[in-house]
């Protein structure tokens, strides 16, 4: 219960002429008194708050950026109506800054036996799981002068997913994957790839693709078609070890990871590839197996969706004994991680060997591209040195690529805007080459 704003105008308003004609108790009993009353009348005109019946409906889900629309639905079973202040309760993350007074408040008015829907707006600001919390509810009386208050406990859960702002590039990476599998130009030919049928021989076609045995049967010469293999696996690895927690423009290392990691998924389901997904740094973060083409880009979002970066160090050991495990056999493992010396020359380095024996294995690593920018910055003293530290921090980081790459390990170094188009561009390569 509590005291509203009008009473204590009223309190105060009376008290004027008791300061002025009368200061003395008498006076003030005389104006408290009726005020008093009004209050005590006025709370028991109030529909009482603990009986009320509360229960939600609306989305459970929705991509960063986008809105999600919850609705709480409040049932008045009192005889009396219900005049009220609601605070629909969320954590701080579910809006915009600034806008969570405006989009958690409502005023509803309620008869006696009916229900009223109230629908509240989310915009969160993170991945992740956002947990409604309490619903405040002040009820008042006729007069607006005093009030009831109590809280109900409404569970609710919406799942903010990643964004996959990278989806722009997916029509025109399909237009290239049907380009190397032979929908729109002439089937292509290459170590690994698949035959596909027998065709004429034209001029300009690749004699070595002459099958002599299917000439001799008919009386044109006929030449073999190719196209890029299919159902090969890959096997995504995010390391969501302490490097993925550092801050890249806006956002985390890790969230531009997971945008390239969602755009080649797609593109490796629709080009016949099964994709999973391994989420490691000391212990196995999010698992995604065995899922078909249709349910495998749902079932990515929804396990990155409440990743996030842990503050210690990746354990390389564990990491590959659990990929290896994952893969059992051939597979392209795409392994999303820094390149800063220390953690691969002391981590992922020794243990490569186990990996690249059996697998393709592609590096993909977030670039900063602030860095960059101060590379190329002249003009005064700082500046000078802020270019000579970006390109010492260019150097190691193209010095460590190039020891991947002795390897045998593809490198994509790519600043967020890039990395997810890159990597879909290497993965492309990859299998016109016929190397998976």
């Amino acid at each position: 219960m509590a005291l509203t704003g009008r009473a204590a105008l009223f309190a105060a308003l009376g008290s004027l002429p008791v300061g002025i004609w009368e200061p003395s108790w008498t006076g003030l009993f005389a104006v408290n008194a009726p005020l008093a009353v009004a209050c005590a009348c006025d709370f028991a005109l109030a529909a009482p708050v603990r009986r009320l019946r509360l229960t939600r409906s609306g989305d459970t889900s929705a991509r960063l950026g986008d809105t999600a629309d919850v609705t709480l639905t409040i049932t008045n079973p009192s005889r009396r109506p219900l005049r009220a202040d609601v605070r629909d309760a969320w954590p701080p993350s579910s809006w915009q800054p600034g806008t969570e007074i405006a989009a958690s408040r409502h005023h509803v008015t309620i008869p006696a036996g009916e229900r009223r829907r109230l629908t509240t707006r989310l915009h969160p600001t993170r991945r992740g799981d956002r947990q409604a919390d309490r619903v405040t509810i002040r009820s008042f009386g006729p007069l607006a002068l005093f009030s009831r208050q109590g809280t109900h406990k409404v569970p609710w859960t919406v799942r903010v997913l990643p964004p996959f702002t990278s989806r722009k590039h997916l029509p025109s990476k399909l237009a290239r994957l049907r380009e190397l599998d032979g929908r729109t130009s002439a089937l292509t030919r290459g170590e690994g790839t698949e035959f596909d049928s027998l065709r004429e021989y034209v001029p300009g076609d690749d004699t070595r693709s002459i099958d002599w045995r299917a000439t001799a049967r008919q009386s044109t010469v006929a030449v073999r078609t190719w196209r890029p293999e299919r159902d090969r696996h890959i096997l995504l690895v995010l390391d969501t070890g302490r490097t993925s927690a550092g801050r890249v423009g806006d956002a985390p290392r890790l969230d531009a990871s997971m945008d390239a990691a969602l755009l080649l998924a797609a593109l490796a389901s629709r080009a016949g590839d099964r994709v999973d997904l391994l989420a490691y740094d000391r212990r196995v973060r999010a698992l995604v197996q065995g899922r078909t083409a249709r349910d495998v880009l749902p079932s990515l979002v929804t396990a990155m969706a409440t990743l996030e970066p842990e503050l210690i160090e990746t354990d390389a050991r564990g990491l590959t004994a659990t990929a290896l495990r994952t893969a059992p056999r051939r597979s392209l493992i795409v392994v999303m991680t820094t390149l800063d010396a220390a953690p691969v020359e002391e981590g992922l380095l020794p243990v490569l060997p186990q990996l690249t024996q059996r697998h393709t294995v592609l590096v993909a690593s977030v670039a900063d591209p602030h860095i960059a920018r101060m590379a190329t910055s002249r003009g005064t003293t700082d500046a000078v040195y802020e270019a000579a530290a970006a390109a010492q921090a260019q150097t190691e980081r193209h010095r460590t690529a190039e020891q991947l790459r002795r390897h045998g390990v593809t490198v994509v170094d790519a600043t967020p805007d890039e990395l997810a188009p890159a990597l879909a561009d290497t993965y492309l390569a990859l299998k016109a080459a016929g190397r998976l």
